[in-house]
């Protein structure tokens, strides 16, 4: 009878198994700042790469899900294991305040691009601000070529855009970095040149439609037009530089992760670190962070020839100035516009 039992519970496990009643798989929840088309793609191959683990994406811009962290902490628990925004200011932050976990990834020693000795956070996408505009609407030697001009040239006034520092976290590392170049001038002079201040996809539309001559704007927003709708859209490299942001991976500690699943962190980290997973940043037309990249983003140059001539980013002034930034911004751009 015992020996019947016996075979019973076990006929009743493995039919739980295979009806997909067994445990549940250890899950890791990633916020991130990425297309969602990028963020569908990479799901999929996460799925295939990681069959033993749940690992869902949860997408927001960067000041939205650093809103919604700050609101997390209240309750000392955050709803994420992982973290892939824009701001690498922000990973410096969280680590000050001890909510990441370390790992010595072992793809390190391939980057390009600086990095956490700890361990702490890694750049795993590299992004671009530069400016854009339609050559069927406008000529480009009518047009202002640096980031300077874009704010300060009146032939271009009412018909410039670009995103808000107070909600993107790559708009506002591009603020900072203006801010050091120019000085608080230049939010004066993008207020008296009337500058829009607006999503990247309105401001996209506009420059199709010629509301706009010219914008600032993330290079990959403009070659993922120029690839997926032939677009005629063009970017500009401004001749002061690029603005570069290396944006980050990072884990959150199991103390206060929502899954306390460290370790396989660890190893997701190691993947999107990898020459494959860089190759599917690269087809979200971003520059990979290594030494040898997989590939270029279509359309784009490659990343070493564009640093050559970047605007300098102060990763701790954007930290401590973030507050300033924003208010001052707030003060010059958009109440002088109201």
């Amino acid at each position: 009878m015992k020996k019947v039992l016996s075979l019973f519970v076990f006929l009743a496990v493995l039919s739980c198994y295979s009806l997909g009643w067994a445990a549940d798989k250890p899950k890791v929840t990633i916020y991130t700042s990425m297309y969602e088309d990028i963020i569908d793609a990479m799901t999929e191959v996460i799925k295939k790469r990681f069959p033993n683990y749940d690992v869902e994406f949860f997408y927001g811009g960067t000041g939205t899900l650093q809103a919604k962290i700050a609101a997390e902490r209240e309750t000392k628990k955050l709803g994420c294991d992982m973290l892939m925004l824009a701001d690498p200011s922000y990973a410096l932050e969280l680590k000050a305040e001890g909510l990441l976990h370390p790992y010595l990834s072992k793809e390190a020693k391939n980057l390009a691009l600086a990095y956490d000795p700890e361990g702490y956070w890694y750049p795993v996408r590299n992004l671009n601000m530069v400016l854009a505009y339609n050559p069927e609407k406008y000529k480009k030697e009518d047009l202002p070529k640096s980031f300077k001009d874009f704010a300060g040239d009146p032939d271009v006034k009412g018909a410039i855009s670009m995103p808000n520092p107070l909600t993107a976290g790559t708009a506002l590392v591009a603020v900072a970095a203006l801010k050091n170049a120019y000085g608080y001038r230049y939010f004066d002079l993008l207020a008296l040149n009337q500058v829009m201040v607006e999503s990247g996809s309105v401001a996209l539309t506009k420059l199709e439609t010629g509301e706009c001559r010219e914008i600032m704007i993330l290079e990959e927003s403009v070659l993922k037009k120029r690839e997926e709708e032939k677009s005629p859209l063009e970017v500009i490299y401004p001749s002061d530089g690029i603005i570069p942001i290396p944006s980050p991976i990072m884990t959150i500690s199991d103390e206060w992760s929502a899954h306390a699943n460290a370790k396989i962190c660890d190893e997701l980290t190691d993947f999107f670190l990898s020459s494959e997973g860089q190759s599917y940043i690269v087809k979200g037309w971003m520059h990979s962070v290594l030494k040898n990249p997989p590939a270029i983003p279509y359309d784009s140059k490659p990343l070493p020839e564009l640093l050559k001539n970047a605007m300098h980013v102060n990763w701790e002034k954007c930290l401590t100035e973030r507050s300033d930034l924003r208010k001052n911004f707030e003060d010059r751009v958009k109440r002088q516009k109201k």
